[in-house]
C-alpha cells in the first residue's frame, strides 16, 4: 500500500506530508461545486423565464447587488481573524439558500422571485469561490501553488460533474426548493473542510511568505482592496484580464440563452439541457486538471495557463461568426469553459500567491467580484447593442474575436510578471 501511494503522490505531484492537506482542498473545491452546479441550471431556467431581451438589466443588477456586498466582506476581512472569514460567510449564504427554498415553495412562478434568485447566486457563485481560492493562496506557498492548483481546482470540476447529474435528476421529484436546500447542506460541509485544512496548516508551518490561518485580523478599511487594485499596476493587468474573461463569456453566455430558448421551450427540458452542458464541460476538465495542468505551469510558467485559452477562443468566435448553429456554439462553450476551469483559473489563481495575505483577500475579491460583474455589465449592454445594430450575431461574434486576442496578450503579460515577481520569494 505505501509503494502504491508513493506512486500516486509521484503521479500527482504531491510531496510527503500534504496528502492530508490535498483531499480537505479537494473536498472543498466539491461540496462548493456540487452545490453551487446544482443550482446553476435552475439560474438559467430563471434567466429566461425573465426574458432573454432583458439579460443585460439581471447583469446590471448583479453589477449593483455585487457593489453592495463589497463594503460588507471588506468590513468582515477588516475585523475577522482570517480562519472566521469563509466559515462565516458560508454560514450566511447557507442562511440564504434556505429563505429562498421557503420563496419557491410558496411562489414558484414568480418572476421578480425568480430574478432576485438569478442576482443572488451570480453574486454568490463569485465571492464563494474566490474566498475559496483566497484561502489557499494564503495557505500554499508559490512552489506548491504550481504543483497542487491544478489538482485542487479538480476537486472543483468532479463537483461540476455530480452538481449538474443530481441537478437534473432531482429537480423533478424535489423541485427547485429541494435543490436549494440540498445545496445549503453541500456549503456547509464545505465548511468543514476548510475547518480540517486550516488545523493542518497549523500544524506544518511553511517557511516561507504564507501565514498561520488564524493570525490576527488583516486590518485596514473595508476599501481597502479597491485601493490596492488601483495602486499597483500587476493588480490593475489582473482586472484587466478578468474583465476580458467576463466580456468573452457573456458575449457566449448571451448566444446561449438565445439559442437554447429558440430550440428548447420547456423549462424543465431547459434546465436539464444546461445539465447535460455542465457534465460534459466538467468531464473534460477534470482530466486536463489531474495530468496537464500542474506540469505545464511548472514547465512553461503560469502564462501559458492563460493564454491558451484566450486564443483558442478567437478561433471559436471566427467559427460562430460563420456558423451561428446551435451545434458550433456547444462546441465553442464546452471548449471555453473546461479550458477555463482547467487552466485559466489555476493560473489566475497562481498570480495571486506572490501577493500579501491582506491582497489575497481583499484586493483579489474586488477584483473577482466587482470587476468582474463590472465586466459583465458592460459587456453585456455591448452585446444588446450590436444585436440591435446587425439583424445576426457575426458582428457580435467578430467582436468577440477582438476581445479575446487582447485577453491573450494581457495573458502574457501577467505570466511574465508573476515569473519576475516569484524569483524574491523562491530565492
Amino acid at each position: 500500500m505505501q509503494a502504491w501511494r508513493r506512486r500516486l503522490d509521484q503521479g500527482l505531484n504531491i510531496q510527503p506530508g500534504e496528502g492530508p492537506a490535498v483531499v480537505a482542498g479537494l473536498l472543498l473545491f466539491y461540496l462548493l461545486f456540487t452545490g453551487y452546479f446544482m443550482l446553476r441550471p435552475v439560474r438559467e431556467t430563471m434567466g429566461v423565464a425573465g426574458g432573454v431581451d432583458n439579460l443585460q438589466w439581471l447583469f446590471t443588477g448583479t453589477f449593483i447587488a455585487t457593489l453592495a456586498c463589497l463594503p460588507l466582506f471588506g468590513w468582515l476581512a477588516s475585523r475577522a481573524q482570517r480562519r472566521h472569514i469563509l466559515p462565516w460567510t458560508y454560514g450566511f449564504f447557507a442562511s440564504n439558500l434556505v429563505l429562498f427554498a421557503v420563496l419557491f415553495a410558496r411562489a414558484p412562478d414568480d418572476v421578480w422571485v425568480a430574478r432576485a434568485f438569478y442576482i443572488w447566486l451570480s453574486v454568490f457563485n463569485l465571492l464563494t469561490i474566490s474566498l475559496a481560492w483566497s484561502v489557499l493562496a494564503d495557505l500554499f506557498s508559490t512552489v506548491q501553488g504550481k504543483r497542487l492548483f491544478g489538482l485542487l481546482a479538480a476537486g472543483a470540476s468532479l463537483g461540476g460533474l455530480s452538481g449538474p447529474i443530481l441537478g437534473t435528476l432531482l429537480v423533478a421529484p424535489l423541485g427547485h426548493a429541494g435543490l436549494l436546500l440540498l445545496a445549503a447542506a453541500f456549503l456547509l460541509g464545505s465548511i468543514g473542510a476548510t475547518l480540517y485544512l486550516q488545523r493542518w496548516r497549523a500544524r506544518q508551518p511553511l517557511p516561507t511568505q504564507a501565514g498561520h490561518p488564524d493570525a490576527r485580523p488583516l486590518g485596514g478599511n473595508p476599501f481597502a482592496g479597491a485601493t490596492a487594485v488601483l495602486r499597483s499596476p500587476y493588480l490593475l493587468g489582473i482586472a484587466l484580464f478578468v474583465v476580458l474573461l467576463a466580456s468573452v463569456s457573456t458575449f457566449l453566455y448571451f448566444e446561449q440563452a438565445r439559442i437554447v430558448s429558440e430550440t428548447f421551450t420547456d423549462r424543465t427540458r431547459q434546465t436539464q439541457v444546461f445539465g447535460l452542458i455542465d457534465s460534459v464541460v466538467q468531464a473534460l476538465a477534470i482530466i486536463t486538471q489531474v495530468f496537464l495542468t500542474g506540469r505545464l505551469a511548472r514547465r512553461l510558467g503560469v502564462g501559458i495557463l492563460l493564454v491558451a485559452v484566450p486564443l483558442v477562443m478567437a478561433a471559436g468566435f471566427l467559427w460562430l461568426a460563420l456558423a451561428p448553429v446551435f451545434g458550433a456554439f456547444v462546441v465553442v462553450m464546452v471548449v471555453r469553459r473546461a479550458g477555463e476551469y482547467a487552466l485559466v483559473r489555476p493560473g489566475r489563481e497562481m498570480l495571486f500567491t506572490v501577493l500579501p495575505a491582506e491582497d489575497k483577500y481583499k484586493a483579489k475579491n474586488f477584483i473577482d467580484t466587482v470587476v468582474y460583474r463590472g465586466g459583465d455589465a458592460l459587456s453585456g449592454w455591448l452585446k444588446r447593442a450590436l444585436d440591435v445594430m446587425a439583424e445576426h450575431p457575426q458582428l457580435a461574434m467578430l467582436t468577440g474575436t477582438l476581445i479575446a486576442l487582447c485577453w491573450a496578450a494581457t495573458g502574457s503579460w501577467l505570466g511574465r510578471r508573476q515569473a519576475c515577481l516569484e524569483r524574491p520569494l523562491r530565492d
